[in-house]
C-alpha cells in the first residue's frame, strides 16, 4: 500500500487519498498568540529567539505547540511582542479600559499636573464619600484621661484638656458627653481600673439622686463616686468616705451613665469617612 499523503490546513489534516478530513487538538491558545503577535509585528522566528536569547527552533515548537514558553521567559515575550499577560494567554484583562474609560483616560493625560492633582483629590474624596453612606453612625465625645491641671474651679474649663473620641452610636451612648478613664480600684467591682465611663454633664444647679455614681472635682483631683448627702462613697468597701466642710468646693462634672465597650469605639477608617460627611 502506497503511502499516504497529507496537506495541513489550518487545525486540520486533509488525506489526499480518500479526502477525509481529520481534526487533530487545537494549538494551545499561548502557542497561536505567539505566532499571531510576531507576524503582526513583522518578526522573524529567528528575530524573536535572538531578543529572547533561545533558539529559533524553540520558538517553532512554540508555534506548532510542541513546547510551550519558560515560565522565565513570559515578561521578555510580552515586551518584545508589546502585549499583556493576558493578551498573550488568551484571557479577558479585568484591568482592561471600556471606550468610555479610555476617552478619560486620553483627556486625563492632556491636563497639566496641578489639574491631575486636582482630579485626583476629587476621585478620592468621591469614593470616599460613596464608601461613607454605608457607615454606622457615630457620635463624637470629649475624651477626659489626663490629670486636671492646677487651680480649676469651674468643671467646664477642663474641656480645653481633652482630646476627642468617636463611638458606634446608641440611645444610651448619645446621652453622654464625657469619657473618663477610672484610676484606681476604689470604685472596683463595677468600675476596674482604667475602664472607660461614660458621664452625662448634669446642669447646673441640678444634683444626684442618693445612690447615683457620678464624677466629681474635688480641689485638683477627679473622683468617680456614689454620691450620698453626707458624703462621696466608695464601692470598694476598704477606701473611707469623702465628707467635705461648708469651706470645700466639691463640682459635680456629671452622671455616670456606664462603662464603656471598647468594641464601641469607632474604627480609624470609619472616622475618617464620618469626618468627611459631616465636619
Amino acid at each position: 500500500m502506497g503511502r499516504r499523503k497529507f496537506e495541513e490546513i489550518g487545525n486540520s489534516l486533509i488525506n489526499i487519498s480518500s479526502e477525509n478530513t481529520s481534526l487533530r487538538p487545537p494549538l494551545p491558545a499561548i502557542c497561536e498568540k505567539v505566532r499571531f503577535y510576531r507576524l503582526q509585528r513583522k518578526l522573524e522566528q529567528k528575530e524573536l529567539a535572538r531578543a529572547l536569547g533561545i533558539t529559533a527552533n524553540a520558538v517553532s515548537n512554540w508555534e506548532q505547540g510542541r513546547s510551550r514558553p519558560d515560565v522565565a521567559l513570559i515578561p521578555g515575550l510580552c515586551q518584545i511582542l508589546d502585549i499583556s499577560f493576558y493578551e498573550l494567554y488568551g484571557l479577558k484583562d479585568p484591568h482592561q479600559y471600556n471606550l468610555r474609560e479610555a476617552r478619560h483616560m486620553e483627556d486625563y493625560r492632556k491636563l497639566k499636573p496641578v489639574n491631575r492633582n486636582l482630579v485626583d483629590g476629587l476621585m478620592r474624596n468621591m469614593v470616599k464619600l460613596q464608601e461613607a453612606e454605608n457607615i454606622p453612625n457615630l457620635i463624637r465625645l470629649q475624651f477626659i484621661e489626663k490629670p486636671l491641671a492646677a487651680g480649676i474651679g469651674d468643671p467646664t474649663e477642663f474641656e480645653g484638656l481633652s482630646d476627642e473620641i468617636y463611638l458606634y452610636e446608641s440611645d444610651e451612648y448619645r446621652r453622654a458627653d464625657y469619657v473618663f478613664r477610672v484610676n484606681g480600684d476604689s470604685m472596683e467591682p463595677a468600675y476596674e481600673n482604667g475602664a472607660l465611663v461614660l458621664v452625662e454633664r448634669v446642669p447646673n444647679g441640678m444634683k444626684l439622686r442618693d445612690g447615683e455614681i457620678g464624677a466629681f472635682i474635688v480641689g485638683n483631683e477627679t473622683y468617680i463616686k456614689e454620691y450620698r448627702t453626707d458624703g462621696l462613697y466608695s464601692l470598694n468597701r476598704k477606701y473611707d468616705v469623702l465628707r467635705f466642710d461648708e469651706d470645700q468646693a466639691v463640682y459635680l462634672i456629671g452622671r455616670v451613665l456606664t462603662v464603656l465597650d471598647p468594641e464601641r469605639i469607632a474604627s480609624q477608617s470609619d472616622v475618617e469617612k464620618f469626618q468627611l460627611l459631616h465636619e
